[in-house]
């Protein structure tokens, strides 16, 4: 087997629980390189530190699976999936859910998705990737799903060396499904959806608008297939303003809208920057949400990034009706928490309102967040009462 040598000093963090090393961390290699197989780390002074995937041509070289010296083998991979799945029936998230989320739940490059009897799938490491027909045979035999339908269309393959894909890997079936989600029926694209179909992460904060929006006038930004509309219409808003720049994701609002019989959501096509900066919808809405895509995927753009979730912060601001709620929400992990905040603050100085953060909420927690490991918490929302 491979052994890594750390240099001198860079261990101190694996051995705290981070589950990776770069390869700038590396003084040597004792044995036969093969990448995507399992490799021994060691200290600079020859102590064991770690076992896990190697893979020479990621700037990630080993991905830890574990800090004892065990067999990396089926049986590994079936309890480590197990244990995944029995945390979720623990917190009772079963139906749809996040069943596996990589280093976060100690199995790095793998996301298993679970929409009803349906498994949706993600392979992001070279690793796992030369496991796929074992991991799949592990995760029929304990789901028994309708079907497994491959996400593994992410960029971030390429810096593994894998090529994005994606593709039905057990049985034929319609990738088109629905789903219920805190009793609303959703549809979800398997095949061309985001992420894996569907943003399950939001989940919880979505249901967090039960006690916000009754006889409320909603504006929903970057509504996508419409879970903050549709949450907004079953708990009892008055009226429902879906926004966003794709005719398709209006579309999709409309469709999953007639799924529920929702009668008192609209749909407008044209981007969210523009819409809130017309003047027609000063002082009408009593609730926003502002749920964007990610402005930064990379530390060397968070400052660009930072101007754009100023903006819109600063317009919700600017426009919603004293005594209203801005459901706020960043899922870049580069966008830290204390930035976020800082963002908010300076933005509500800007359009010189009074405002209130009533609450502070992260992803669901069937996408938990390896503490010693934060680049598994990106997701922050910040919901915010303005009371001038």
């Amino acid at each position: 087997m491979l052994q890594v040598v750390l240099r001198k000093n860079e261990e101190e963090r694996i051995l705290n629980g981070h589950p990776w090393v770069f390869s700038n961390e590396i003084e040597k290699f004792v044995g036969e390189i093969v990448s995507g197989e399992i490799c021994d780390v060691y200290s600079y002074s020859n102590q064991f530190i770690g076992r896990g995937f190697f893979n020479a041509n990621s700037k990630i070289m080993v991905r830890i699976l574990s800090l004892e010296q065990i067999e990396i083998d089926e049986s590994f991979f079936r309890n480590r999936i197990k244990k995944a799945w029995e945390y979720r029936k623990s917190i009772n998230m079963t139906s749809s859910c996040r069943v596996v989320f990589s280093e976060a739940d100690l199995l790095p490059g793998l996301i298993v998705d679970k929409y009803q009897d349906y498994l949706s799938i993600q392979i992001l490491s070279l690793g796992m990737d030369k496991r796929k027909e074992m991991i799949l045979n592990i995760l029929v035999d304990i789901f028994h799903p309708l079907g497994i339908y491959e996400r593994s269309d992410a960029t971030v393959r390429l810096k593994e060396g894998l090529k994005p894909w994606k593709g039905m890997i057990y049985k034929q079936f319609n990738p088109l499904i629905v789903i219920e989600e805190n009793g609303i029926l959703m549809q979800v694209d398997l095949e061309n959806g985001q992420k894996t179909g569907y943003f399950l992460d939001q989940k919880q904060n979505r249901k967090a608008l039960e006690r916000y929006v009754k006889d409320k006038v909603v504006l929903d930004c970057f509504s996508h297939t419409g879970g903050f509309s549709l949450h907004a219409a079953k708990y009892q808003a008055r009226e429902v303003v879906a926004v966003d720049i794709s005719q398709k994701a209006c579309d999709d609002v409309i469709i999953n809208a007639k799924l529920n019989n929702f009668k008192q959501i609209k749909t407008v096509c044209t981007d969210v920057f523009d819409f809130l900066r017309k003047e027609d919808n000063n002082n009408y809405f009593d609730v926003i949400i502002l749920d964007p895509p990610a402005f930064t995927k990379s530390k060397d753009t968070v400052e660009k990034a930072y101007r754009g979730y100023k903006e819109i912060n600063l317009q919700a601001l600017k426009i919603i009706k004293s005594g209203g709620f801005i459901f706020s929400f960043s899922c870049s992990q580069h966008m830290t928490p204390a930035l976020f905040l800082q963002m908010i603050e300076e933005a509500a100085i800007d359009a010189k309102r009074k405002v209130q953060m009533i609450e502070f909420r992260i992803q669901s927690p069937d996408h938990p967040t390896l503490l010693c490991s934060f680049e598994s918490f990106y997701l922050k929302c910040v919901v915010l009462h303005i009371i001038d």
